[in-house]
């Protein structure tokens, strides 16, 4: 996730120089054939390129905000997540039948400290990486031993999570009402994983950007034909100037339209798992907090 600090420049280059690089051949070309021909080359007017250009960032403003409203339907996924791994741990740790027969204490430790894992695991599913090296510091060697003969390890971790509160319920530890209310919040995170799974495997149609990024070619070269009154090598840098800001907002919502692809644009997953590994740790008294992520470089934390 990007943070409030200034982006540097030569990030930014670094996304759009093979297209500021077409700019520039196409417009090299396109002087050299002015000077070569001068009165036989067609005259546009700058209307035309005008009138283009007006459509391309009306389709580029739509393109960003359905990139922008997938970037943040992710942020608010996750920020459900956290919510929803505080409640259980809270309701396991105040949850108590009026007569239990035993005291549960070291499986609801258990299921508390899965739930940490359960973050990071599903974080790291999301962006394909490596799933089960980070959730091996809070689960024993029988749910790992589980989980890696498993397709979706999140959901083996949540399926371990039910098995684990129908055990509490069974022993008599908490009451069938106390069962329900953990179980709904399992439930909340269930649906929360299945609406990052949703976000992550939904592909935003690659003809739209496709055909955008061609429009927006379409429209530089006409409007490098339109500049050919400007008799100067000014006329070179200004068809990048122009072709700057259309390239910049289309590779931002093209990089937001995918809110879990491991780059500076993501949703900040391993930070807020980060975050519930240190609330439920303190919410037992664990004084092993971890340290804040820090970020990879000064302007953004995944």
């Amino acid at each position: 996730m990007l943070l409030e600090k200034r982006v540097p420049f030569l990030y930014l280059f670094k996304q759009i120089k093979y297209d500021l690089l077409f700019v520039f051949l196409m417009s090299v070309c396109t002087f050299s054939l002015k000077k070569l021909y001068g009165e036989q080359m067609p005259k546009i007017p700058v209307s035309l390129p005008a009138f283009l250009g007006t459509a391309i960032s009306l389709l580029l403003s739509f393109k960003l905000s359905q990139s922008y409203d997938r970037w943040w339907e992710a942020r608010k996924v996750w920020g459900a997540i956290v919510n929803d791994s505080r409640t259980m741990v809270l309701q396991l740790l105040n949850f108590s039948a009026s007569d239990p027969k035993e005291d549960g204490l070291a499986t609801k430790k258990t299921m508390s400290y899965r739930q940490i894992a359960w973050a990071y695991c599903l974080g790291q599913s999301l962006r394909n990486l490596d799933v089960i090296s980070k959730a091996k510091e809070f689960i024993s060697e029988a749910d790992i031993l589980y989980i890696e003969m498993q397709k979706n390890k999140p959901l083996a971790l949540l399926n371990l999570q039910t098995k684990n509160l129908a055990e509490l319920y069974t022993k008599g530890c908490i009451n069938s009402f106390q069962e329900i209310q953990i179980n709904n919040t399992l439930v909340e995170l269930t649906n929360s994983m299945g609406k990052a799974e949703r976000i992550n495997n939904t592909v935003f149609p690659v003809t739209y950007r496709q055909i955008l990024h061609l429009f927006i070619y379409i429209f530089l070269a006409i409007m490098s034909l339109a500049l050919l009154e400007i008799d100067s090598l000014w006329e070179i840098p200004l068809d990048l100037v122009i072709a700057l800001p259309f390239f910049m907002i289309e590779k931002t919502a093209t990089y937001m339209q995918d809110p879990f692809m491991n780059k500076p644009t993501d949703t900040a997953i391993t930070s807020i798992a980060n975050t519930i590994e240190t609330n439920i740790k303190q919410l037992w008294q664990d004084n092993d907090l971890p340290d804040p992520v820090d970020s990879k470089d000064a302007f953004y934390i995944l």
